[in-house]
């Protein structure tokens, strides 16, 4: 998940980020929650950068293959967050995933110790400074009620304290955390760390398989890892500090996947109006839809 600063642009492991620019974003684990342009500040991977790297950030920066990157604070020109952060993920897809194709073919069907295979510094570029990142497995966002984690704790801090003003929550694509989900048994109680976290998302596994329940397994995983992205976004909407600032214009949640088989990228804005004001009860609705590829 990531978060993004003021004036700038954000199972296996999840991540989140926060952008720090002049708009802020958090992303969080394969769940990446970011900000978009002009907030007075970002939430950068995993630490909020120092005065000095902020105004590094600030300037132009120069990738390893001599491309310029406007920091994403640039937005007295205009710059919108997500539209850097588009051309960053198509210079890594043209840079760096077609120049090592067959690494990351590998890395699409198996996961190896050490690390997610998904690295969201990598695939949108993120500078220090620009985004506060939480990684977690599956991507997940638990409501409030589920009491304080890690990732809800994060999250305070970044809405509260870092003021963020964009949260992106980022999932991808073959993730083993949901594929424990979809696979795991029904109400039956389990001593596995794993699966009560993944348990989380459990909504959008009714979901998968009331939509796509008669498809394969890899077709019911590959829809339950979007169904699980929006899941989050509502759950998001549970703590108040969050809803409060999304109902204010403050801040905007939006949903991302990554398909590292194909190295496309699609992302997604909540409605948060729309959303909120369904007859049945809030229910995602989404706006400003984007496929990168």
């Amino acid at each position: 998940m990531a978060v993004l600063r003021p004036s700038s642009v954000s199972a296996s492991d999840s991540s989140a980020s926060i952008f720090h620019s002049q708009r802020k974003l958090v992303r969080v684990g394969e769940i990446h929650l970011g900000s978009l342009p002009s907030v007075r500040r970002n939430l950068v991977s995993r630490l909020e950068a120092s005065s000095n790297s902020l105004r590094l950030g600030q300037q132009l920066t120069s990738d390893k293959m001599g491309n310029k990157m406007e920091n994403l604070d640039k937005t007295d020109q205009g710059l919108d967050c997500f539209e850097e952060l588009k051309h960053r993920f198509l210079c890594f897809k043209k840079q760096k995933y077609l120049e090592e194709a067959e690494h990351f073919q590998a890395l699409a069907k198996a996961q190896y110790p050490k690390d997610s295979r998904v690295c969201p510094s990598n695939i949108l570029g993120f500078q220090p400074g620009e985004a506060f990142m939480i990684r977690n497995v599956a991507n997940l966002v638990p409501p409030v009620e589920n009491g304080p984690s890690e990732t809800n704790a994060a999250l305070e801090f970044s809405v509260n304290t870092l003021e963020v003003e964009n949260i992106l929550v980022i999932g991808h694509s073959s993730c083993a955390g949901i594929e424990a989900l979809v696979s795991m048994q029904d109400d039956v109680d389990s001593s596995s760390f794993v699966e009560n976290w993944v348990a989380n998302a459990k909504v959008a596994k009714l979901r998968t398989k009331a939509a796509v329940g008669h498809l394969s397994f890899y077709q019911q995983c590959k829809h339950c890892e979007k169904e699980s992205i929006n899941h989050s976004l509502l759950n998001l909407l549970t703590y108040p500090w969050i809803e409060d600032r999304a109902r204010k214009g403050l801040l905007s949640i939006h949903g991302g996947y990554y398909d590292f088989l194909n190295c496309t990228f699609e992302k997604w804005t909540l409605d948060f109006k729309r959303s909120c004001n369904e007859k049945e009860g809030p229910r995602y609705l989404v706006k400003n839809r984007a496929f990168w590829c």
